[in-house]
């Protein structure tokens, strides 16, 4: 370290402190100005207020379709499989074991990893190549 390497230290920014007296340039409305609503105690407007004309978000269209039917399933992997205690594999003692939080419409099962043990799964749904990695390892797959 030399003379000529020194630098004052690094400032940080104080906490603004407001009504602090007239001395403090925050004193008397504490920044809030004159009146008015965002003046107030409470005062303020919600996210996306515009003072009374429609908001962006209601003038804009609608896109898309909103499937009221459309199921929503669960995604179990191979690798997830692996780590189960039991030779028999269902939603709910996957579940219960904690490797899925939750099984919404059902589990499908995914070709992700590797499968070392042979195990009967039972799910709503299978692709295909989890169904030949889970019956190449010598188990079953059952339709429910």
């Amino acid at each position: 370290m030399e003379l000529g390497n020194l630098q004052p230290a690094v400032k940080r920014e104080t906490k603004k402190r407001v009504g602090r007296g007239i001395g403090s340039g925050l004193g008397k409305t504490s920044g809030r100005g004159h009146k008015g609503q965002k003046a107030r105690s409470g005062g303020g407007v919600r996210r996306g207020f515009e003072g009374g004309q429609t908001p962006l978000y209601r003038r804009l269209p609608k896109r898309g379709f909103n499937n009221i039917y459309a199921k929503n399933y669960t995604e179990v992997t191979l690798t997830m499989l692996n780590k189960s205690k039991s030779t028999e594999v269902t939603a709910e003692s996957l579940l219960e074991e904690g490797i899925i939080g939750k099984v919404n419409d059902g589990i499908v099962v995914i070709a992700t990893g590797k499968l070392d043990k042979k195990l009967t799964v039972k799910a709503v749904r299978f692709t295909k190549a989890a169904a030949e990695k889970i019956e190449a390892a010598g188990g079953k797959i059952e339709v429910i």
